[in-house]
């Protein structure tokens, strides 16, 4: 019976792979956890003590669609800051997917194409299909850096918008300036959108980050708090571009999330006072530790940023060698045919204890030398 009232998007895309190790890992006594994407350090605890003042003294009601206004105004603040006053707008959403819901809700029609990176965060081929778009691939691999050429030869009279996302997920690349620059030229040549997702921006270990947003005004960028400063359960991102796009996103934000959390809000703005720099280089010491252990036993491009390294497995389909890893060895990674249309690679999350890391590596070791 039920099958007659599921809307035929349901069986546009199938539920996420990561969940699925997710539920497999609830049913281990001791896992090996390198599988989660979400920083092993809690939010600055001023930040947390702030968001209690604030459900302590009421601010427990609706806040403006486009954010509380004391956040909203710093984040302004900071986006006029680096690329000049009236030029951006910005906006607070439900958290960086709820970003990115807004934007391809605001920009795609049924039967458009959007142009997605290979490997690629799972999100952005699910929300494409299920808004009636196609996900239109441009491969990545080897080394995981975007060639600009292969976007161009991808583009077509269908094609609506680029998403880029740097440091990206599931590889820790990060997209060079001059990738940027003639990205953000292409798509302004081409008259298509551009988003750029720079949740992961905060973790650049060997470099700067260069957003695209820095060579065209029409760039959408989102962003947010979840990673840097240790909070993904508190569902707060921003998002900014020009004012036409943005007030149309604010329409479909009144109408879906109504507005980012309320009392959170407060809690956010106590954090960007804090000073997280002893965490990336935490994060660096932890991507060496991943990279240092496994680059004589694998092929693996050293992570530039995020908290990721993306491996290829030793055998024939890594999809196979993950099943074992987890049913042999209870340690938990990500085949990377949850990322990709490949089944060549994997992925390791180093946002984890050095200890869980460590073990974790040994593991992958054995299982290089013995199988």
């Amino acid at each position: 019976m039920y099958d007659k009232w599921l809307a035929d998007r349901t069986h546009w895309f199938d539920a996420s792979g990561i969940r699925k190790v997710f539920d497999l890992a609830a049913k281990l006594e001791n896992p090996v956890n390198l599988s989660i994407g979400q920083p092993d350090f809690d939010a600055p605890e001023i930040a947390r003590e702030a968001a209690v003042e604030a459900i302590s003294s009421r601010k427990n009601g609706y806040t403006p669609t486009q954010g509380a206004a004391p956040l909203r105004t710093l984040v302004q603040k900071q986006v006029d800051e680096q690329y000049g006053e009236g030029v951006r707008e910005a906006f607070i959403t439900s958290g960086t997917s709820g970003g990115l819901l807004l934007t391809l809700m605001t920009l795609v029609n049924p039967g458009d194409e959007v142009i997605i990176f290979d490997p690629f965060f799972v999100m952005y081929d699910a929300l494409v299909r299920m808004l009636g778009a196609k996900p239109v691939y441009v491969s990545t691999y080897p080394d995981f850096h975007i060639d600009v050429n292969k976007v161009e030869a991808a583009i077509t009279d269908k094609t609506k918008l680029i998403i880029m996302n740097s440091p990206a997920n599931p590889t820790g690349t990060i997209a060079s300036e001059a990738v940027c620059r003639d990205i953000a030229e292409l798509a302004d040549r081409k008259q298509v959108a551009l988003v750029s997702d720079e949740i992961y921006k905060f973790f650049c270990y060997d470099g700067e980050f260069t957003s695209p947003a820095k060579f065209s005004k029409n760039v959408i960028v989102l962003d947010g708090y979840s990673k840097c400063y240790g909070m993904p359960g508190w569902r707060l991102g921003f998002a900014h571009g020009p004012h036409e796009i943005i007030q149309q996103m604010l329409k479909f934000q009144q109408y879906t999330f109504v507005c980012a959390p309320s009392a959170l809000q407060f809690g956010a703005i106590a954090a960007l006072d804090t000073d997280m720099k002893p965490y990336l280089d935490a994060y660096r010491r932890k991507r060496d530790l991943v990279y240092d252990g496994l680059k004589d036993y694998y092929d693996i491009v050293k992570s530039e940023g995020a908290f990721y390294s993306f491996p290829k497995a030793p055998t024939a389909s890594a999809s196979e060698f993950v099943n074992r890893a987890i049913l042999e060895r209870q340690l938990l990674i990500i085949p990377g045919n949850v990322f990709s249309a490949c089944d060549t690679h994997f992925r390791i999350s180093f946002a984890a204890s050095d200890e869980t890391i460590v073990k974790g590596v040994e593991i992958l070791v054995d299982m290089a030398k013995n199988g």
